[in-house]
């Protein structure tokens, strides 16, 4: 048989459900044994890539905290492939600013400095098309324009490592901050982490799925199920 990964999505809260389906659309192309709703440590240490979602950060982070879960969630995310979106970009970064009173925790594996709503309240929410090179690699054919969606999103002020790489930047004209005046970074990947600030699961393009899924399959050699 083909080796295969598991992959979990974090279900504590927010758009998990649009994720697993996403990924269940590409079980038949890609490498791909199972998706699941990721709730406790066992069904943690049962994955081998795992999406955190976006929601609400600072509620994702605190309900992970209540559970238990929040201290394994540090350590998977050190060594295996890990997406965050939106909310789940913030809590992999190392520094976000513009939090709420008091803070948040962090998983502190990401080296950015992320603006938390950059984009301003759910009314300022927004599509744009954009074409991203990146995405060329799992296009079907031609490259077509990506729609990228942003609710109340994040965004990626500062890259605090040389390692990290730009993926795509979102032109000027959008954002309520001054990081938007030469345009926004909205995705970059890190060694075993992909960070983006848009919602992908909320369209019908599985492109960022697909994207996640191989660079998962090329990480998780050590895990992957024959």
């Amino acid at each position: 048989m083909a080796p295969t990964i598991r992959i979990g999505v974090l279900a504590l809260q927010g758009a998990f459900i649009e994720h697993i389906h996403a990924l269940n659309s590409l079980r038949d192309t890609e490498h791909i044994s199972d998706a699941i709703e990721v709730r406790t440590k066992e069904d943690l240490a049962s994955v081998d890539a795992l999406i955190i979602p976006g929601g609400e950060s600072t509620t994702i982070a605190l309900v992970a905290e209540r559970s238990g879960l929040l201290d394994d969630l540090r350590e998977f995310v050190k060594a295996k492939p890990t997406w965050g979106t939106c909310a789940g970009l913030i809590l992999l970064s190392k520094n976000a600013v513009h939090t709420k009173k008091g803070g948040q925790k962090l998983l502190n594996v990401l080296p950015v400095t992320v603006y938390r709503n950059q984009f301003g309240r759910q009314a300022d929410s927004f599509t744009t098309n954009l074409s991203s090179p990146c995405l060329q690699e799992v296009s079907e054919g031609a490259n077509e324009p990506f729609e990228y969606v942003f609710i109340r999103a994040p965004a990626i002020a500062s890259i605090d490592d040389s390692e990290v790489e730009p993926l795509v930047m979102l032109p000027p004209g959008h954002g309520q901050t001054e990081v938007s005046e030469n345009g926004v970074l909205v995705a970059v990947k890190y060694r075993n982490l992909l960070g983006t600030s848009f919602h992908p699961e909320l369209t019908t393009d599985n492109r960022w799925h697909r994207y996640f899924v191989r660079m998962a399959f090329g990480g998780a050699s050590q895990n992957i199920k024959i």
